[in-house]
């Protein structure tokens, strides 16, 4: 869940730095020396296993070469591509035929359509395929120490990991995940999992790396808890007129304007039956120009799993696609 999109490309390695991986040197980051001391402090960690684990975690340049060049950077028009194939509809039909009961339950308990469920396991992991291949300790501690841009962040989502393993009693220096840090199933990071994984299947663990249950409904409640409603739409089709529009733009994903407003500036949705309804537009790129929807609250619920457009809308048409060709052949 929720990569991190870099901001702007940046050199962070040093020619005195040739390797595409290396060992950490506790006496060359006085700053990661500086984060021990404040676990074993503020959360009772072992300083000896901290600084063990530490020097036995690798800065990997592959890791910034990732975050500066994610996939929601390139175009709609390519992007999409990745994750609406008849590859991924097939499986996604297939894992919601396997997983119906719990997809309905998870509906039932959170309201969250069982497309958009499926959707993002699709985008995120292959159906749980792909859950990463960076361990989740070096990848923190590079982007910690490496990228100064989300270094904070990075940062923090270090100690929730840490705190996280303990609580699941898992070896911190065995988890893989993105080069982002995030892990398991769904893709949550690692204070995500903390605050919005669930037991969804009662055996008294939150396993998101292994349990597609707990995934599931770890995915519906972290959508519910961000504001989904069921069932109200999530995007829809727009016709333009003029060009009032232009500046409605520059407003954002987060929906600050009714459907009644849109109109009056010549953006005209395919469903217009409330108007009261509140909306944004959303401009994506296509092969030969613009495309434009209107994302409802749902679709900005989505993008507070991944920030970007091309990701929601991608979960959406994904969802969308599965959902028709499911009920074509029941």
């Amino acid at each position: 869940m929720l990569r991190i999109s870099a901001l702007i490309p940046i050199l962070m390695f040093s020619l005195a730095e040739p390797r595409a991986a290396y060992a950490v040197d506790l006496n060359k980051h006085p700053e990661l020396v500086t984060f021990i001391d404040e676990m074993v402090e503020r959360h009772g960690f072992s300083q000896e296993e901290l600084r063990e684990l530490f020097t036995r975690a690798k800065i990997r340049r592959e890791i910034i070469e990732a975050i500066e060049r994610p996939k929601e950077s390139l175009p709609w028009y390519e992007y999409k591509k990745l994750f609406i194939t008849d590859y991924s509809i097939q499986r996604g039909k297939r894992y919601w035929k396997k997983h119906a009961q719990t997809l309905a339950r998870a509906r039932e308990k959170y309201g969250v359509a069982p497309e958009i469920i499926v959707a993002i396991l699709g985008v995120e992991t292959q159906y749980g395929r792909n859950k990463g291949a960076y361990r989740v300790i070096d990848a923190l501690t590079t982007l910690t120490l490496k990228y100064p841009p989300r270094r904070d962040f990075f940062r923090r989502e270090l100690e929730e990991y840490l705190l996280l393993t303990r609580e699941l009693k898992i070896d911190p220096s065995r988890i893989k995940g993105s080069y982002a840090g995030a892990v398991g199933v769904p893709q949550f990071i690692p204070s995500s999992y903390r605050q919005y994984a669930v037991d969804f299947d009662g055996d008294q663990k939150r396993d998101l790396i292994d349990n597609a249950i707990d995934a599931i409904g770890s995915i519906a409640n972290f959508l519910k808890i961000h504001g989904w409603e069921a069932n109200e739409p999530v995007s829809d089709d727009v016709q333009l007129e003029g060009t009032l529009y232009v500046w409605i733009e520059k407003l954002g994903v987060k929906p600050m304007l009714s459907v009644r407003n849109l109109i009056n500036y010549g953006i005209f949705p395919h469903n217009r039956e409330d108007t009261e309804k509140q909306a944004a537009l959303i401009v994506l790129e296509g092969e030969s120009g613009p495309i434009y929807r209107i994302g409802y609250n749902n679709f900005y619920v989505i993008t507070r799993y991944n920030r970007s457009t091309r990701y929601a809308m991608a979960v959406y048409e994904l969802g969308e696609r599965i959902r028709e060709q499911r009920e074509n052949e029941s």
